[in-house]
């Protein structure tokens, strides 16, 4: 399916820009290296701001402090078996889970400073996306609700039933990024992979809260929770469409081995 075209904003002087560059699904370890490859191009003038969407493969992401829980290793197991390929990120807290029937959203921009309001960002685009949904018909909120995997203050959830999305950001000198995972269709390999995911690392949580937007708004799409996002970036920035280069995954390539279990 082809992706969602940027929309095309009249440009004015005051409204920033971004670099859309939309892809996948392709390697889930390559993926999640290709983030923190863009995050180093942006810091060095390399590349300017950019809005990476793209669909994942099935992966399962686990945070740094479940590597210290006695079942990490069988939770690894536990994931290969249903088929999903087990990963370490560099950001966020507690294990995730997506696949193709979601989107994940990597927005990166240099900053000036390290320091730099980093709990506003997650209030900006925890509400934006939130608002994005709701354009198109999902009951969607930002809040964490009882129960939930990865739980956070910024999640989105959908009717206060299931968590759609979740978000983290990485924040160095020169330059943030802030990535977010969206869960659209296709809920039961979620359910199924974080049930045992999470049983194997004895992390209690409600399994009826790891499903995806289309169990509360059925016939939702990926496309169409694409073209929502697009356009909500359309209102504040000059989307520019983009693709990935040579010298992008020549950048990746250093982070690989970080994100490999």
């Amino acid at each position: 399916m082809q992706s969602p075209t940027p929309p095309q904003a009249p440009a004015t002087t005051a409204r920033p820009s971004l670099t859309v560059v939309q892809h996948g699904p392709e390697d889930a370890i390559a993926d999640l290296a290709l983030a923190r490859g863009l995050l180093d191009r942006v810091k060095t003038g390399d590349r300017g701001p950019l809005l990476r969407i793209y669909r994942p493969a099935r992966t399962v992401a686990f945070g740094g402090r479940d590597r210290f829980l006695p079942g990490f290793p069988d939770a690894i197991e536990a994931a290969r078996a249903r088929g999903f390929t087990p990963a370490l990120r560099t950001l966020g807290g507690r294990v995730a889970a997506y696949h193709p029937g979601s989107l994940v959203v990597d927005h990166i921009e240099p900053a000036p400073q390290q320091l730099s309001r980093t709990q506003d960002r997650f209030v900006r685009f925890g509400e934006m996306y939130a608002a994005a949904l709701r354009d198109i018909g999902i009951d969607a909120h930002m809040g964490e609700i009882p129960g939930e995997y990865c739980p956070g203050e910024h999640s989105v959830n959908v009717a206060g039933r299931i968590k759609a999305i979740g978000t983290a950001q990485r924040v160095v000198g020169g330059a943030w990024l802030f990535s977010s995972s969206i869960i659209v269709e296709d809920p039961d390999p979620i359910r199924a992979v974080l049930t045992d995911v999470q049983s194997a690392l004895g992390l209690e949580w409600d399994p009826a809260t790891g499903g995806s937007i289309s169990e509360v708004h059925p016939g939702t799409e990926v496309a169409a929770v694409e073209q929502a996002l697009l356009d909500h970036y359309a209102r504040e920035y000059d989307l520019i469409p983009g693709e990935l280069t040579a010298a992008d995954a020549q950048a990746a390539t250093g982070h690989l081995e970080a994100h490999r279990l």
